[in-house]
């Protein structure tokens, strides 16, 4: 099993860019701006043939507990409790200051194994003074550039001993394990303060995410672990997206482009809609990015314990739903509470079945006598003298279900009569909520036999 190491350090001495160093990519938002990081990012980290799990977390500042940096702090805590060894990093460009000390005397009294990290120790006038680090009492500093990527061999011999001991070689070997299918990617998405980081705490059963009053707390997307019913998952908090003409600073920018990274490589999304307010234009904003990505959606209307009437205003969610979001007839729309943990056993299992209609694949002859069937119906339009034929259909992609449809004159077929189209398939071949592409090709049948 390997070792865990927890950064930590005053703000702004450079503990994400070290952190998206070890783990090898672009990770942790990384910003001049001071305090970019707020919760605590887990990753797996290696220098050569040493792996670990590594934690960055937020620089560490004395507040109340009841306050944004008291609450960061106590994640700090936690994390430095859970790992085998500690760096403490400090900017040798402006050498060791009162927070750094400060620090150091919580770092002592935790008893932890501590390694001194010099960052930012490129020039040669960082080097002459990095005896300063010698005094926070607890040995040499590792001189390193995390963003020049130098010092890490000497980072790698002080990790070393912290590695588990390999186990003997006379012993016999392990059985090799059955592969185990890898964790569905499930993003949790919203405008902000709908509630995404209290709706994740309440599914992982701890306070993992900082939650509080204030708008846009979380700024990185925060990946977790996790285990629900006999499925694995990893899944990801993200931070809440405005309405682009209101995203002016460099950082909620940098926020929001994380954001759209997790949803792309997300198998399900979860839009958090705020029940009280619900069906925003923002929010409708982000279901067409979700379903214009092709990724599985689910719609949890959050704070549902705070609905007053809540037979009528499921009723007007869902009509609401249907009259805004036609291109995703049938998605799953569940209402929750993060607070009191109403309806999340619900949510999961509309996401387990959401990401099984993603991964759906039809048969082709199946697909072929519904494209008959649907002709004979509702036969394609008449252009110029002739009727349109539709001559073959089969499924060319998974996640999202994606068919060709041949025909002579694909360029002819009206929008109309294509939606029509998608939306017969999604209701008879049951493919509700999902993304469902359709491309149309040119040409007969490319199975059918030479007539010649």
């Amino acid at each position: 099993m390997n070792f865990s190491i927890v950064i930590i350090g005053r703000p702004n001495v450079g503990k994400s860019t070290l952190f998206n160093r070890l783990v090898g990519r672009q990770l942790a938002l990384v910003d001049d701006l001071p305090g970019v990081t707020r919760d605590s990012r887990e990753g797996e980290g290696h220098i050569a043939d040493l792996a670990f799990r590594i934690v960055d977390t937020a620089g560490l500042e004395e507040a109340t507990p009841e306050s944004l940096p008291g609450r960061m702090r106590v994640q700090t805590e936690r994390a430095l409790a859970e790992a085998d060894v500690a760096l403490l990093v400090f900017d040798a460009r402006a050498g060791i200051t009162e927070a750094d000390r400060h620090f150091a005397r919580g770092l002592h009294k935790s008893a932890k194994p501590v390694i001194v990290v010099a960052n930012k120790a490129e020039s040669s006038a960082a080097l002459a003074d990095l005896g300063d680090g010698f005094r926070l009492g607890f040995g040499d500093p590792v001189p390193i550039s995390a963003r020049h990527g130098e010092g890490f061999a000497e980072l790698y011999e002080r990790l070393r001993p912290f590695a588990p001991t390999p186990a003997d070689e006379d012993e016999p070997p392990a059985e090799a394990e059955p592969e185990t299918p890898k964790p569905l990617q499930l993003a949790i998405v919203g405008r902000p303060n709908v509630g995404k980081s209290t709706l994740v705490n309440r599914l992982l059963g701890q306070d993992r995410l900082l939650t509080g009053p204030e708008p846009g707390l979380t700024r990185d997307s925060i990946a977790t672990e996790w285990h629900w019913g006999d499925r694995d998952f990893r899944l990801v908090d993200t931070a809440g997206m405005r309405r682009r003409a209101r995203v002016e600073e460099r950082l909620e920018q940098l926020s929001v482009a994380d954001t759209l990274r997790s949803i792309r490589f997300a198998g399900t999304v979860v839009l958090v809609l705020d029940a009280l307010m619900p069906f925003e234009r923002q929010d409708l904003t982000i279901a067409n990015l979700v379903a214009e990505e092709g990724r599985a959606i689910v719609l949890a209307a959050n704070k549902w314990d705070a609905v007053p009437d809540k037979g009528a205003a499921l009723a007007r969610l869902r009509d609401r739903m249907t009259a805004s979001l036609p291109h995703l007839e049938g998605v799953a729309l569940v209402p929750v509470s993060g607070l009191t943990g109403l309806g999340l056993d619900a949510l999961m299992q509309a996401v387990v079945a959401a990401d099984v209609v993603w991964n759906r694949r039809l048969s082709t002859s199946a697909l072929n006598r519904w494209l008959a069937a649907i002709q004979e119906r509702h036969p394609p339009p008449v252009v110029g003298a002739r009727r349109l034929r539709l001559r073959y259909m089969t499924q060319v992609n998974t996640r999202p279900p994606t068919f060709a449809l041949f025909s002579s004159k694909p360029g002819e077929l009206p929008d109309s009569y294509r939606r029509y189209l998608v939306n017969a398939l999604r209701k008879d071949f049951e493919l509700p909520g999902t993304p469902i592409r359709m491309m149309l090709r040119k040409g007969d049948n490319p199975y059918a036999p030479d007539k010649n």
